[in-house]
C-alpha cells in the first residue's frame, strides 16, 4: 500500500514538472519583482517587530533599452540635416530676454542675457511611445545629434552659462518634433547716434542668422510671431526701455547666398535727470555766477579778474569731463553745443570786463592830457588816475588850476555861446550814430557794466529756451 502511494507521488511530480520550468522561462523578472529583503535602511524595530519593505525598481535599471537605442542615434548620420537634399528645414524661434546687464558708449555696444528655443522636426528621433509623453535630455545627447548652427551676427563676446551644469535642454516628442532650448549672454555692437546726446534715444538690435545653411537649406522663422519676444521686468540706470518688437529679413553674401536673419529690435531711451545734476546745473552756476562782476566795482581788479579766471577754468573743467566719458565722435553732440554756448558767456564776461578796463583807462587819460601836471604830484594821486581807488576817497582839490590861455579862453567862450544857424558858404557834417554811440560809452565807460547786468541774462535764457524746444 506504501509503494502505490510513494509510486502515485512520483508521478505527478514528474507532470507539473514541465509546467514549473516552462512558467519560469516565461516570466524571469516576476519573482525578482516580488523579491523581499531586509537592509540596513529598512530594518525599524518597533515593538521587537521587523518591518519588511518590497524594494522599488529603478526606471533606468530595468529598461533594457539605453536613449541612444531608443532613439536609433547609431543608425543615423546626424551630421546632415533633416530632410537632407529636400526643401529647406523650418526651424522655429523664440526668445525671453532676462536682462540688459550693460550699455556702453564708449565701446557702442550692449550685454544681454537670453533664453534661446529652437524648434523643429527630425523624423529620425522619432520613437514609439504608449503614453505619448515627450523625453528630456541635457547637454550631453546635444553633442550627438544634429542642432540649427545659429550664431550672432556682431557679436564681440557670447557664452553658454556652464553653472552647475551647461545650461542647455534638449526635449524630444514621440512624432520627433524637437525643443532645443540654451541660456546665453551674449555682448554686440549696437551703432549709436549721439547727435542729440544726452536728450538721444538709441535703437539697437540683436540679429540671429545660421552660419552654415543659407534660405535653400533652413529656413528660420518667429514662432509664435510678435508673442515669440518675451522680457522681464528690464531696469537700467541710465535708460529706459520703450519697446522690444521682434522683425525678419534676409542678408546677402556675395559667395554664399542669401541667408535668413531675424532681429531683436528694442528702443532705449536715456534719463536725462542724471545729466541734469552732474552736468547742466553746474554749468548754469557758472554762468549765473561770472554775471556777478558786473556788479562788482570797475576799478576792483583783483576781484572781477579772479572771477572771471576761476569761472572759466571750471568750465574747462567741465568740458573735459563730459569729453572723457563719451566716444571721440566726428560731429557735434547736444551737450557740446550746450557746454561751449556756455563757455562762450563766461568768456565774454571776461572779456566785458577787459573793455571796461580798457575804456576807463582811456577817459582818465584824457583827463590827465586835459590838465598841466604839478611837479608835486606824488603816487598816490597818480594811482587814483590809474583806476585804484575811487574817485570820493581820492583829495584833488589839492592839484592847481590850470591857467587860462587864450586857447582856452576862446573854448570856453564857444561852448557858452548859443549856438547861431550855419552862414552861407558853409557846409553841414552830419556825424554817424554808431560813432557817436561809440564815443558815448567810451567816454563813460561804467555804463557798459549797466548794459551788461541786462544783456547777458536775456541773451543767456534766449539760447536756453532755443536749445530745450529743439533737443527736448
Amino acid at each position: 500500500m506504501r509503494v502505490a502511494l510513494l509510486a502515485l507521488r512520483l508521478m505527478c511530480l514528474a507532470w507539473l514538472w514541465p509546467v514549473t520550468q516552462l512558467n519560469s522561462s516565461q516570466f524571469p523578472n516576476k519573482r525578482r519583482q516580488k523579491e523581499v529583503y531586509v537592509g540596513e535602511n529598512t530594518k525599524q524595530k518597533h515593538g521587537g517587530r521587523v518591518d519588511l519593505k518590497i524594494k522599488k525598481l529603478d526606471s533606468t535599471k530595468s529598461l533594457l533599452i539605453k536613449s541612444e537605442q531608443l532613439l536609433r542615434i547609431e543608425d543615423h548620420d546626424f551630421a546632415m540635416r533633416p530632410g537632407f537634399g529636400g526643401s529647406a528645414i523650418p526651424v522655429g524661434i523664440d526668445v525671453q530676454v532676462e536682462s540688459i546687464d550693460s550699455i556702453s558708449e564708449v565701446n557702442m555696444d550692449f550685454t544681454m542675457t537670453l533664453y534661446l528655443r529652437h524648434y523643429w522636426q527630425d523624423d529620425r528621433l522619432a520613437f514609439p511611445s504608449s503614453n505619448n509623453k515627450s523625453r528630456t535630455f541635457d547637454a550631453r545627447l546635444v553633442k550627438k545629434i544634429w542642432v540649427p548652427d545659429v550664431f550672432f551676427v556682431h557679436s564681440k563676446r557670447s557664452f553658454i552659462h556652464d553653472t552647475t551644469m551647461e545650461n542647455i535642454m534638449l526635449r524630444v516628442y514621440p512624432d520627433g518634433n524637437i525643443l532645443y532650448s540654451v541660456r546665453i549672454t551674449v555682448t554686440a555692437l549696437c551703432s549709436m547716434d549721439f547727435s542729440s546726446f544726452p536728450l538721444d534715444t538709441q535703437n539697437c538690435s540683436l540679429e540671429l542668422e545660421s552660419y552654415a545653411y543659407n534660405e535653400n537649406d533652413l529656413m528660420l522663422y518667429w514662432k509664435n510671431g510678435n508673442d515669440s519676444l518675451r522680457t522681464d521686468e528690464i531696469v537700467l540706470s541710465q535708460f529706459f526701455v520703450e519697446q522690444f518688437q521682434p522683425s525678419f529679413g534676409l542678408a546677402f553674401y556675395s559667395s554664399t547666398g542669401w541667408y535668413n536673419r531675424l532681429y531683436i529690435n528694442f528702443i532705449l531711451r536715456r534719463h536725462i535727470f542724471f545729466f541734469m545734476l552732474q552736468t547742466y546745473f553746474p554749468t548754469m552756476l557758472m554762468v549765473m555766477l561770472s554775471w556777478v562782476s558786473f556788479w562788482i566795482d570797475r576799478r576792483a581788479v583783483p576781484a572781477r579778474v579772479s572771477l572771471g579766471i576761476t569761472t572759466v577754468l571750471t568750465m574747462s573743467t567741465i568740458i573735459t569731463g563730459v569729453s572723457a566719458s563719451m566716444p571721440q565722435v566726428s560731429y557735434v553732440k547736444a551737450v557740446d553745443i550746450y557746454l561751449w554756448a556756455s563757455f562762450l558767456f563766461v568768456f565774454l564776461s571776461v572779456i566785458e570786463y577787459a573793455a571796461v578796463n580798457y575804456f576807463t583807462t582811456v577817459e582818465e587819460m584824457k583827463k590827465l592830457k586835459q590838465t598841466k601836471i604839478p611837479s608835486s604830484f606824488n603816487a598816490t594821486q597818480a594811482m587814483a588816475f590809474d583806476g585804484c581807488f575811487h574817485d570820493n576817497d581820492i583829495d584833488l582839490t589839492s592839484f592847481p588850476e590850470v591857467a587860462s590861455t587864450p586857447n582856452t579862453e576862446r573854448n570856453t567862450q564857444s561852448r557858452n555861446s548859443t549856438v547861431s544857424g550855419p552862414t552861407e558858404g558853409t557846409r553841414l557834417r552830419r556825424r554817424h550814430p554808431l560813432k557817436q554811440n561809440l564815443s558815448f560809452i567810451m567816454s563813460n565807460s561804467y555804463m557798459i557794466d549797466s548794459y551788461s547786468r541786462v544783456i547777458f541774462p536775456l541773451a543767456y535764457l534766449l539760447f536756453n529756451i532755443i536749445y530745450w524746444s529743439m533737443y527736448a
